[in-house]
């Protein structure tokens, strides 16, 4: 394993993080204590759920895939380990979590005391507002669309104001974003300094041969004010293992059980996806291991959360991290992407 350390902190992570959400639905508690297992065996230190995993979001399974990790970090070292969860942002389809969602001291103290309950420990290493609460570009949507009456943006130092409570409480060490624009980072930055409160550490974003929007603005903000970027979707809902080329639609595959997760399932994104496992067959890798060396390699990549439903694919997805792609290679995908540069935001 390759470690990094996440800006600003003393905190060794490794470089690829493992991601969690099938835990609870696509997978049973005893494939997540194996994953986990397997994932630790393999110097993997660093770990991401969220309070409304498992995916999809349903009120049956809310909270399992945090009870899954818990019942399986009692046993473990947990200085040895690095957990990061999510707090809910506004949606009307999530009020079976809580009523009010939002970031109100309240709904904040509410989830952190119940993700901490879920995953028997005192305290979470990376807490992250799951996304804005106000309106804005995330979850695949292409275009802006500004409404001059709302006033959230005047509730930032609210919000990292009790985020900073809770690192002085020792509930959580340190916070990030998630879903975040370059503008909403920022906003972070500069009331943290203005205020001298903790200061977002990370940015959780999509990333990935199919979503490169995070470098047209993010990038240049991630790297110039040192906030770290943890890639979800890196193989973009599965789209770059390859296994829906040519019509494929495999049994128990997460476009087979959940047709809505449609985002990187575009014909845009299948013609670049055929490009790219072209590639990679001529570098005698597997696709998902060319997308994820992409993604690893990155500057401004702190770490890549990488998901898995059984232990092969697991096992492939970290084998990535040995995985070293040239200037030359990278010259090609660059090349391969100006074909259609946005397939998937």
């Amino acid at each position: 394993m390759k470690y990094t350390t996440l800006p600003n902190t003393n905190i060794k992570v490794s470089k690829i993080c493992l991601g969690t959400m099938t835990f609870g639905q696509q997978n049973t508690e005893n494939e997540a204590h194996e994953q986990l297992n397997f994932a630790v065996e393999k110097g993997i230190n660093f770990i991401d759920t969220a309070e409304m995993y498992s995916i999809p979001g349903r009120r049956e399974t809310q909270g399992s895939t945090e009870s899954y990790i818990g019942s399986w970090l009692k046993d473990q070292k947990r200085e040895d380990l690095i957990v990061a969860t999510k707090v809910t942002g506004p949606n009307e389809y999530f009020k079976y979590i809580r009523e009010n969602l939002g970031f109100s001291k309240s709904v904040i103290y509410d989830a952190i005391h119940k993700s901490l309950n879920r995953l028997q420990t005192d305290y979470i290493d990376v807490y992250q507002l799951h996304w804005p609460e106000r309106n804005v570009n995330f979850f695949g949507k292409r275009n802006y669309s500004h409404d001059s009456n709302e006033k959230w943006e005047e509730n930032f130092k609210e919000v990292i104001e009790i985020l900073d409570g809770l690192v002085k409480e020792g509930k959580i060490r340190h916070y990030g974003v998630s879903n975040e624009t370059s503008w909403g980072v920022m906003r972070h930055l500069v009331e943290s300094e203005k205020n001298n409160f903790t200061r977002c550490k990370t940015i959780q974003n999509p990333y990935s041969l199919l979503n490169r929007t995070f470098e047209i603005n993010l990038a240049e903000v991630s790297l110039r004010e040192n906030v770290g970027l943890l890639a979800y979707s890196p193989l973009a809902f599965g789209v770059l293992s390859g296994k829906y080329l040519n019509g494929n639609l495999p049994k128990n595959s997460r476009l087979k059980l959940f047709s809505a997760y449609s985002r990187y399932n575009s014909e845009q994104s299948t013609i670049l996806t055929q490009k790219y496992a072209d590639l990679a067959k001529e570098l005698n890798i597997s696709l998902a291991q060319l997308a994820l060396a992409f993604v690893n390699q990155r500057e401004f990549v702190t770490s890549t959360i990488i998901g898995a439903t059984s232990l092969e694919q697991l096992k492939e997805n970290i084998g990535s991290i040995h995985v070293e792609l040239s200037k030359e290679i990278f010259e090609e995908i660059d090349r391969i992407q100006e074909l259609q540069p946005n397939p998937a935001p």
